[in-house]
């Protein structure tokens, strides 16, 4: 069952950003770092020894949060840098990736070091929930730098793809 509420929480917050973006492309490349963070679930989840199980799985949803997050932070502020300042799309993926890699990071490893106590089961009962903070932090370290590479690849891909508006005048039928 936690398999279906994880689908379908990928497929309400995809519909929802559809929606804020007005695009169908730009959610979906939000949503390709959720791939991105599985590969450093598994991970961490070999390295450690760790089953997946239902804390791993709660993580994993928690994880899909925070990722989209990232990447909403990211592609929100290339847009505003192409509206507002009328860059060029290669410009704004620049301008975007350099200034809002300090935000992306601070998410990402405050979320890490917060997690690592729980991580290693230090205390009582967080044997229970070290599956959950082990693939959060695992997803979290791959996530975060994939994302700062593949979103503005991707971006630059499906700006490159759209279809230009035609600048031709209108003839007049007489």
């Amino acid at each position: 069952d936690l398999f279906f509420v994880i689908i379908l929480a990928v497929v309400l917050v995809y519909m929802i950003m559809v929606g804020q973006f007005e695009s169908i492309s730009q959610p979906f490349i939000i949503m390709f770092t959720i791939p991105l963070a599985l590969i450093g679930v598994l991970w961490m989840l070999f390295f450690t020894g760790t089953t997946i199980n239902m804390q791993s799985l709660l993580g994993v949803l928690l994880l899909g949060g925070i990722v989209v997050n990232n990447a909403i932070v990211y592609i929100t502020y290339t847009n505003q840098l192409r509206r507002e300042k009328e860059m060029g799309c290669m410009d704004a993926v620049i301008e975007a990736g350099r200034v809002r890699m300090r935000p992306i990071l601070m998410t990402a490893f405050t979320t890490i070091f917060g997690l690592i106590p729980m991580a290693l089961a230090i205390g009582s009962g967080n044997e229970l929930r070290a599956p959950m903070a082990r693939s959060v932090i695992g997803g979290l370290l791959v996530s975060t730098f994939l994302t700062l590479i593949f979103i503005p690849v991707l971006y630059t891909l499906f700006e490159r793809l759209k279809p230009k508006d035609s600048k031709a005048p209108a003839t007049k039928k007489a």
